[in-house]
Formats: C-alpha cells, sequence, structure tokens
C-alpha cells in the first residue's frame, strides 16, 4: 500500500492529489476539512468575452493544462471539420485507406483520445450513418425523422470529413474541443467560469452524441454538455460514467484563462477537500445568509 506523505495527517483534509497518491477511496476520507470562504475565491466579475484565435502552442498547451488540473483519463481531442483533402494532416490515418478497415466516428474519436492517433474520417471510411449526416456529407433522408431523435446537420457538401487527435499533439487548429470527463471535473471546470457565462452552456441528453458535441457548438459558438450515445459505450468503450464536453475554438482562451486564475480555488476538482461532518466550518457568506435568516452559525 502507498505510504501516506509525512506532511499529511488524518486532522487535515485530503485533496483528491492527495487521495489517489495514497490509493484512498472516498469512504476512507471521512475527515474534517476547512472551509474557503466564497468571497476569497468566487467568480470573478463580467462576462468570459471570446477572445482572439490563440496559437497553434497555445492550444496544445491547453490540452496539457486540462489533463493536468481535471485529472482526465483520456486526452481531450481536437475535432476539425474538412473542407477539402488538401486540409487531411499528413500524419492523419484514414481507416479505409491506410487500414483497410472502416470504423463509426465514436471509435475515431476513442482512438484519438486513448491511443493518441491522429484520425481522418471521410465518408467512405464511416461504418455508422449518423456522422455522414450529422456532418453534411451526405444529404439527410426525409424517412429518417420518421424514426430518428432530432439533429442539426452542417450543410450538405460544405465539408468532405474530419479530423481529430490529442489537443496537447494536434497539428490543426480545432473547430471544437471535446472532454470526455467524469461529472465532478465537468462541474470543477464550469465552476471556474464566471457567473454570467452560465447561459452559454447548453445541453442534450439524445442520440446522435457524434452530431450534438460537434455540430452545435460550432454553429452556436456555446459550451455543450452531451451524453454518450449508446454506441460510444457499445463500439467505443466509452466509460459508463463519462459524460462529453464541447468547446468551440473561440471559448477556450477564456475558459482555460479561468480555469488557471482557480487552480487553488475552494471549487478546484484537483484540490477540492472531501470531508463528512456535521456541523462543518461555514464559509463566512454562509454565516451572512443563515444569521438574515435567525438561523444557527456555531
Amino acid at each position: 500500500m502507498p505510504r501516506m506523505r509525512k506532511d499529511v495527517t488524518m486532522n487535515e483534509p485530503l485533496s483528491r492529489r492527495d487521495a489517489l497518491k495514497l490509493g484512498l477511496g472516498a469512504a476512507a476520507l471521512g475527515v474534517p476539512g476547512s472551509a474557503v470562504s466564497f468571497a476569497e475565491t468566487g467568480p470573478a466579475q463580467g462576462r468570459q468575452e471570446a477572445k482572439p484565435m490563440s496559437t497553434l502552442d497555445e492550444f496544445n498547451k491547453y490540452g496539457e493544462d486540462l489533463e493536468k488540473h481535471l485529472m482526465l483519463r483520456t486526452s481531450p481531442i481536437a475535432v476539425k471539420m474538412l473542407e477539402k483533402e488538401a486540409d487531411i494532416p499528413k500524419e492523419a490515418v484514414r481507416p479505409k485507406k491506410d487500414r483497410k478497415y472502416h470504423i463509426a466516428q465514436c471509435q475515431a474519436f476513442a482512438l484519438s483520445r486513448r491511443e493518441g492517433t491522429t484520425v481522418a474520417m471521410l465518408k467512405e471510411d464511416n461504418w455508422c450513418p449518423t456522422a455522414v449526416m450529422a456532418y453534411g456529407l451526405v444529404k439527410k433522408p426525409e424517412s429518417v425523422e420518421q424514426w430518428s431523435h432530432p439533429y442539426d446537420c452542417f450543410e450538405h457538401g460544405k465539408y468532405i470529413g474530419i479530423v481529430s487527435a490529442p489537443l496537447k499533439s494536434a497539428s490543426f487548429l480545432p473547430d471544437v474541443v471535446i472532454l470526455y470527463a467524469k461529472p465532478a471535473q465537468i462541474r470543477g471546470l464550469l465552476l471556474s467560469m464566471k457567473v454570467q457565462d452560465v447561459p452559454l452552456v447548453k445541453g442534450h441528453f439524445f442520440p446522435p452524441s457524434c452530431g450534438w458535441s460537434v455540430v452545435n457548438p460550432m454553429k452556436t459558438g456555446e459550451y455543450w454538455i452531451v451524453i454518450p450515445d449508446p454506441g460510444e459505450y457499445q463500439r467505443a468503450l466509452t466509460e459508463e460514467g463519462d459524460l462529453m464536453f464541447s468547446v468551440p475554438q473561440s471559448r477556450m482562451p477564456a475558459m482555460m484563462a479561468g480555469l488557471k486564475q482557480n487552480e487553488h480555488g475552494a471549487f478546484s476538482y484537483r484540490e477540492h477537500s472531501m470531508f463528512m461532518q456535521p456541523d462543518f466550518p461555514l464559509p463566512d457568506f454562509y454565516k451572512d445568509m443563515f444569521k438574515s435568516w435567525g438561523m444557527d452559525t456555531e
């Protein structure tokens, strides 16, 4: 069993980083922790405006920082729609041409985030009809509306395909960045945003996740939380507890600035302490509210 850090005692709160190092689960962390005042670490004022496009090096660094700060099990992926074959990165694998097989788009995303592979998916590479319709690689038949959950599509013929790669090593600027993460990890990311940006976060809970995680962020310029659809689990081996969080390119700089600013804040996923304690220490703003309502503060 891993040894406990000398500077950690059972009278102190353990962060998730400490817990993972010690091999401890949540049940073992029933220790008191010190509350941090919301006034000290609360969200900054003013909306996170979309900033000018960052450089490729900056986006690669975003990938590294997201993995570190959110302790992700797989890499965030850079996703770009392809308008012509010349846009395909030279290092990209084309499943049918290079490997003599077909895959679904969710499997391409899995290869990028798990194995670090850059994958270009054109119409001929696909083994699932939804992505080719959603991305406008073929016209969506009207009959599909009779049995499928509704979803938006790109204009037919605008793109020839899509490419994905780990964000930390991608050779291209993404249209969208997609994270596969646990709810608690996404919560840590969301709570680092300014409260004025809450309306920019949208969600969708029905298939197809390959469409909603790419098409809608690009069309709306908003953040999207999407539940991975059955194909993600059955064919791409996505963990049952994961969600997909999509970020348009223009939103990445502001989002990452917020994450960095709150790296050690009260809502940081990496530093968040876990404890189960009655009458736990109250942040000052809790006390102020309780007093105004005639409630106990001690």
